[in-house]
């Protein structure tokens, strides 16, 4: 396997200080998924110049940190490093020279009881909150002073008030200008006169429901309207031409008295009515609710001793958490325990990864195998996977030519022709087969190139993690075996197997040929894997292999329009290697070559003892890095030859009616000299949902030139918004289909509508 180093230091055009080399190309390393980040490191050291204490690599936000494994970060093939050079560490002694620099919080200020001469502790008053700039109902709970002084300007005095029993629950420090007198007295609307400053109930938002209180100034009143100013805030911010709905409670404002001079005549006071805050309980006093009182036991009492989590908002009492808390805490923000992130599941920088239950059954993490099985190309895993169609998608894949070769097996599951990357047959148990390949692995396979017969699975020892092994005992007609049965189109027997004479009607199965089968084949391809079209089950049977032990054969007949590789008129087109791997071999040998000089070099400088026998000297290591053995050297590593791709009279004909989407398509033609497979390639990222990202299905070509999916763009239509999701333009009702431009993505990609 191999993966690209860049470093970030020469990107960013900084001369490295540790000795690495300058240059802002990728440094190819050749490295086994199983090998741990020192060795990583280490081979960074080689390469680069650049010491491994002072690397600091990254992948994908995450840091990867020694005696970890490559595999564990879920590194894949052809993956960027990103190597970022630290500052070592500095001594003890240097550590011990820094000055502690210490902070000192500021002193909370010491509060006095004081008295006032306009109000008392429990008076009942309204209050102004900074937070909405409407007046609430409450009372005076303590009146506190800063200084030593006896005598205190009523300005400088700080009453804390409590919110009276039938309003939202809060507490709060005002000022002598913030409070005043309750409001006991409702006018009528006789009493009403142009200028008066009252206190009225307004909603600012929906002016027919229920609002907060403020101070407002009339205009004009008639029996059944009163319009005016709304005065918000301490500034007493205006909103003008405003309409009160409750013209019934129009309430006096009350001025301070000096208490001398008020009344001992206890004064009726009405409760005034305020929006609800919350919709379940109505605000009702005694009654639990999971909303606005305590999270766990639903209570409103004890306020004081309820906080509210900085994520969800909800309340609750210190006594009621579990461990219960002694005090509210003291920290900026607090998480309920179902809001709270585990700090022992979080892997922070420079830490060891958390292992998973997946890897830890794994064999490599119990040491039960010795091998290196993560060095070659086998183990690398997908680093895409086809969507055009769905996986138990039969017939041929979009844009996937008859006689096209891959170097390997994950090459060929990419693209979707052989979704497995060991498995013989790809289907499932109860619908059939979609595809199958010949590798050579069974030696009862017999290969006449338009048919051949086929050797079932299983059967075999594979203990100890093989991937293939001699026939141990009979087959069955289970499994993988019987969905390649299901092709045939005949009556199911697992007993004796069955023949179709309408063989054309069964279910079409891709068939790749590996370069292994060229063994028994002389179809096969000289290297990597072929594809070489649909064939179809004509009959399966059981029969004693050469093993001894009973097979299940198939016999499969080619059915495909498209010539195969080796008839007149095919094409079998040069190896498609994935993406770095000849500038990864380029590199490898590169090495190698180096490392074979130093060696001349060290031989030549190293002089030779005379009477000293070379018997007994150790056979040379065999070198286990080379990808499979002598996989290519009947084949030059070479980039496939690039042929212009010819578009379909039928096609072509499409894309000029297409004329919405001139200049999408202009695009798309650029590609063509490059292939088919850059041309597909280029459509099916111009022409892409923004929603789902796949092909646009039933396309909707809007006004500004944008394409999505029908059924997409009526589910954001649902919000009953009616802009482009692009560049927001308004669009009407309508979703008509670009009819052109959907039979052109059918003709281009087809099958792909079964996805949807």
């Amino acid at each position: 396997m191999y993966i690209k180093i860049q470093n970030l230091c020469s990107l960013q055009g900084e001369g490295s200080s540790h000795g690495g080399k300058s240059g802002t190309d990728y440094t190819i390393i050749n490295i086994s998924k199983m090998a741990s980040i020192n060795k990583l490191k280490e081979m960074i050291e080689e390469e680069l110049a650049i010491k491994a204490e002072v690397q600091k690599l990254l992948h994908k936000g995450k840091e990867l940190v020694n005696d970890h494994r490559v595999v564990d970060y879920n590194i894949k093939l052809d993956d960027i490093i990103q190597l970022m050079i630290t500052t070592p560490k500095t001594d003890v002694e240097d550590d011990k020279k820094k000055v502690d620099i210490k902070i000192t919080k500021p002193k909370k200020e010491q509060y006095k009881e004081a008295q006032s001469k306009f109000y008392k502790v429990g008076d009942l008053i309204d209050v102004l909150l900074v937070d909405n700039g409407a007046w609430y109902e409450a009372y005076v709970h303590k009146i506190l002073k800063t200084s030593d002084d006896d005598e205190v300007d009523e300005n400088d005095l700080i009453f804390r008030v409590r919110n009276a029993s039938h309003v939202i629950s809060f507490e709060t420090d005002a000022k002598f200008d913030d409070i005043r007198p309750r409001s006991s007295y409702c006018y009528k609307t006789s009493e009403l006169e142009k200028g008066m400053i009252v206190l009225a109930n307004y909603n600012t938002e929906e002016k027919k429901s229920r609002g907060h209180w403020y101070d407002f100034e009339v205009e004009g009143a008639t029996r059944t309207s009163v319009k005016g100013t709304l005065l918000v805030g301490r500034d007493k911010t205006r909103l003008e031409n405003c309409s009160l709905k409750f013209v019934n409670e129009i309430m006096r404002i009350e001025k301070p008295k000096l208490l001398s001079d008020q009344s001992q005549d206890e004064i009726s006071v009405t409760n005034r009515k305020y929006p609800v805050n919350c919709e379940i309980c109505k605000d009702v006093p005694n009654k639990k609710c999971k909303e606005c009182g305590c999270r766990v036991c639903r209570g409103k009492d004890s306020c004081d001793t309820m906080i509210l989590c900085d994520e969800c908002d909800y309340g609750y009492h210190i006594s009621c958490l579990n461990p219960p808390l002694e005090s509210v805490p003291d920290e900026d923000e607090w998480y309920c325990p179902e809001c709270k992130t585990d700090d022992s599941e979080i892997v922070k920088a420079g830490e060891k990864l958390k292992e998973s239950k997946k890897k830890a059954k794994m064999a490599s993490s119990k040491g039960e195998c010795s091998r290196d099985w993560g060095n070659g190309m086998a183990c690398v895993g997908r680093t895409k996977v086809c969507t055009i169609v769905l996986k138990n998608h039969y017939g041929p894949i979009p844009g996937v030519d008859v006689g096209t070769c891959w170097a390997f097996r994950m090459q060929v599951s990419e693209v979707g022709i052989h979704r497995p990357h060991v498995a013989g047959i790809h289907g499932r148990e109860k619908d059939g087969a979609y595809s199958i390949v010949l590798s050579g692995g069974y030696e009862d396979d017999i290969d006449e190139g338009e048919e051949f017969l086929y050797t079932g699975s299983g059967g075999r020892d594979l203990s100890g993690n093989k991937r293939c092994g001699h026939q141990s005992s009979n087959q069955k007609l289970t499994r993988m075996n019987k969905a390649l049965a299901l092709n045939c189109y005949a009556k199911f027997n697992n007993q004796v197997g069955a023949e179709s004479e309408e063989w054309e009607k069964g279910k079409p199965v891709r068939v790749v040929r590996n370069y292994n089968a060229a063994k028994h084949s002389k179809y096969a391809p000289k290297a990597g894997n072929r594809y070489d079209g649909l064939y179809k089950v004509v009959k399966y049977y059981p029969e004693k292999g050469k093993s001894g032990f009973i097979v299940w054969r198939y016999l499969l007949r080619r059915d495909d329009k498209e010539p195969a590789p080796w008839e007149e008129g095919g094409k079998e087109s040069d190896v498609i290697y994935p993406d770095g791997y000849l500038e990864a071999e380029e590199a490898k040998e590169a090495k190698e070559a180096r490392e074979a000089e130093e060696q001349k070099k060290n031989k030549e400088n190293t002089p030779s003892t005379s009477g000293t026998s070379n018997r007994g000297s150790k056979r040379k290591k065999q070198d286990l890095s080379k990808p499979l053995a002598d996989f290519f050297k009947n084949t030059p590593k070479k980039k496939p030859k690039l042929e212009q791709y010819e578009l379909p009279d039928d096609v072509k004909s499409l894309i000029e009616k297409d004329t919405v989407n001139d200049k999408d398509w202009s695009e798309c033609k650029e590609t063509l000299k490059d292939g088919k497979k850059a041309f597909l390639d280029k459509v099916g990222d111009i022409f892409k949902c923004i929603f789902c990202l796949e092909v646009v299905f039933e396309p909707v070509t809007t006004e500004c030139g944008h394409n999505f999916c029908k059924a997409c763009l009526k589910r954001a239509f649902t919000a009953d918004c009616h802009q482009c999701p692009c560049c927001r333009k308004d669009l009407g009702k309508g979703l008509e289909i670009n009819e052109k431009l959907s039979e052109t993505m059918k003709l281009l990609f087809p099958g792909y509508e079964a996805t949807r």
